[in-house]
């Protein structure tokens, strides 16, 4: 989070990003952090949380949409070398959450394997539903991310590293026109 306030203010350090980190993790990382967020061109991880190479595992869906293989994925940190910090990052004007949300109220599928993404937002868009709201389309954003935070959370490999305090599992969501990351759920206390 101190990294997003330097993103946000403009006074970026850039760390850990010269030839002498690249040497320095060359042969074996240990990031401090694993981030689950969206594919959008407009939020990258690594640079709105002002961190460098070696120091986050990304991962990239559209609308932070799970399946087994990214599942493994945030996994792996955890799990290999005790990473303990886990961000499902949902984010404003998303693409993808405006896709699923319409195509599920329309009932239109969506071409391809576009369809897949809308089977995994479903529940986020049934929560939003029963929730109502002004704009249901960042409403669908952050519970995307809420509930996809809660999953991990609980999960029978990361459970067990959470409940000891191992690992913090947190919900946030980025905003295009301030550049701030909000905590949703999950902070660790």
């Amino acid at each position: 989070m101190e990294g997003n306030k330097r993103w946000v203010s403009g006074n970026l350090q850039h760390p850990d990003r010269d030839p002498t980190r690249r040497q320095l993790v060359a042969h074996e990382q240990e990031p401090f952090g694993s981030v689950l967020s969206c594919i959008d061109s407009r939020v990258p991880p690594e640079l709105l949380f002002d961190t460098g190479l070696g120091d986050l595992y990304v991962m990239r869906t559209g609308g932070e949409a799970v399946s087994p293989v990214v599942t493994g994925s945030v996994e792996y940190g955890p799990m290999t070398s005790g990473t303990p910090l886990i961000v499902v990052l949902g984010h404003q004007r998303c693409g993808a959450i405006k896709a699923a949300y319409t195509s599920l109220r329309d009932g239109k599928p969506l071409p391809g394997n576009l369809q897949a993404i809308v089977r995994a937002l479903r529940p986020a868009y049934e929560q939003t539903v029963r929730e109502g709201g002004t704009d249901p389309v960042e409403t669908m954003a952050r519970n995307q991310a809420r509930l996809t935070a809660n999953d991990l959370r609980s999960n029978q490999d990361l459970a067990p590293l959470v409940k000891k305090g191992a690992l913090a599992v947190v919900g946030a969501y980025y905003s295009l026109d301030t550049g701030k990351v909000q905590v949703l759920t999950g902070a660790p206390s």
